[in-house]
């Protein structure tokens, strides 16, 4: 039997954006069925996938991060590394590990930029859902 039980993980960068998400992603998936999990930032969410995937418990694990140039680093190069690593973690495990993963190229932290990526996390996570259950749907399908 298939697992109905989802993990969702949030990276706490940003969290008042990134949540939004979580939020988007519960509108499709009862949140009774959703483990949540939250690290610190955006580069530790593919181990936890991994982990978390290996356990058996979740139908697909989905990974939230806002991933913003803060002058530092280069953060198309952190951005690539994560989704990578959120691909291989799906790959090794053979459970879906979705992206939610956004890296805008002109981030501002004004009240304008803020709000339309809210919005926008939130159909990222409806989006993220969708993929799970169809996923999950079609490999229903090929087991018999």
């Amino acid at each position: 039997m298939t697992s109905t039980r989802y993990a969702f993980i949030k990276a706490n960068w940003h969290a008042d954006i990134v949540d939004q998400a979580l939020t988007g992603f519960c509108e499709l998936i009862p949140a009774e069925q959703i483990d949540v999990y939250d690290v610190p930032g955006a580069f530790e969410m593919p181990l936890l996938a991994r982990d978390l995937a290996a356990t058996g418990r979740y139908a697909a694990v989905a990974a939230a991060a806002l991933v913003v140039d803060g002058g530092i680093y280069r953060h198309d190069f952190v951005a690539q590394a994560v989704v990578d690593g959120l691909m291989r973690a799906g790959m090794d495990t053979g459970v879906p590990v979705l992206s939610v993963s956004l890296t805008p190229h002109h981030f501002q932290e004004s009240a304008h930029h803020i709000a339309i990526y809210r919005q926008h996390f939130v159909e990222k996570g409806r989006e993220a859902a969708r993929a799970a259950l169809m996923i999950g749907e079609t490999r229903a399908k090929l087991a018999g």
